[in-house]
């Protein structure tokens, strides 16, 4: 993912965002601002699932991150294992300093009843400075979770993995966060919600403000057998998805990763292509 620099820092970016979110008088994690002209998705978290890039090392995932001007990054466990050290996570974040990358989550990550097991998990987010694990939790872990999430103030974003799999279906997600702490929550896969017949747009607007994070990506088909296609090719309305979570007003240290599965060995091409089309669509909510 070959990436542009743009010619104000990341850091400027989100140190200005957070100061203006505090002028209005409304909590920074609830609320994207208006960003300069330069920033190429209009200041919203627009990263990329490094399961994108699972044919590649680190390094060179990074470098392909870089290459395609994007800034935040959802690693999966084989790029970053679970049980990096504060060290190997330090040497980590330097490269990712350098190529102007943020974290913005971790995942897909199992959880059961094994309240220890599960701790491990946060602790290591913890170490790794996120705020968000995407998950496919167990139905026995949520006394667990409840526990951890308030512990390490860290959310769960339960992700939906299609037909055939928990949580296939908008009301499943609904029903597994209702009545649990703030901080469970979903991460709307798009892809998957449209191979399981569901509208992944309605899904934003039922889960509103439980909606931490999403896996964007588009099919050819709405059913179980289907491949990725270019977003916006497919099924999923993009523009209507921007505009939707601008109405939930989706948290600004959320986590939204195009996931391009297909082509595994060349993706490149189409990843930026349906990085394209989503800084259209973005431009489109706007107006």
């Amino acid at each position: 993912m070959p990436l542009t620099h743009h010619p104000f820092s990341r850091r400027q970016f989100l140190v200005g965002s957070t100061a203006a979110l505090a002028v209005a008088g409304l909590p920074a994690s609830r609320r994207l601002l208006a960003t300069p002209a330069e920033d190429r998705f209009g200041g919203w978290p627009i990263g990329i699932q490094s399961y994108s890039l699972r044919n590649f090392n680190v390094d060179e995932a990074i470098r392909h991150m870089q290459g395609l001007g994007i800034h935040f990054v959802e690693f999966y466990s084989k790029h970053v294992p679970l049980n990096s050290t504060s060290e190997q996570l330090a040497k980590l974040g330097k490269k990712l300093d350098s190529a102007g990358i943020k974290m913005s989550s971790h995942g897909v990550n199992g959880f059961t009843d094994n309240h220890e097991a599960n701790r491990k998990t946060f602790e290591f987010a913890k170490r790794a400075g996120l705020k968000n694990i995407t998950a496919n939790p167990q139905p026995n872990s949520f006394e667990s979770l409840d526990k951890l999430v308030a512990e390490f103030d860290i959310r769960i974003c339960i992700h939906n993995h299609g037909p055939g799999s928990s949580y296939d279906k908008i009301d499943e997600v609904v029903d597994a966060v209702k009545d649990h702490d703030p901080r469970i929550g979903a991460c709307v896969d798009t892809g998957h919600f449209i191979r399981s017949g569901e509208d992944p747009v309605e899904a934003v607007k039922r889960l509103g403000n439980r909606v931490f994070a999403l896996h964007i990506k588009d099919e050819e088909k709405q059913e179980k057998k289907s491949h990725n296609v270019i977003i916006g090719d497919g099924f999923l309305d993009v523009t209507q998805l921007f505009k939707t979570l601008k109405a939930i007003n989706f948290p600004a240290d959320g986590s939204i990763s195009l996931e391009y599965e297909a082509n595994p060995n060349n993706p490149i091409d189409d990843i930026q292509q349906c990085l394209s089309v989503a800084e259209e669509s973005i431009a489109k909510a706007k107006r």
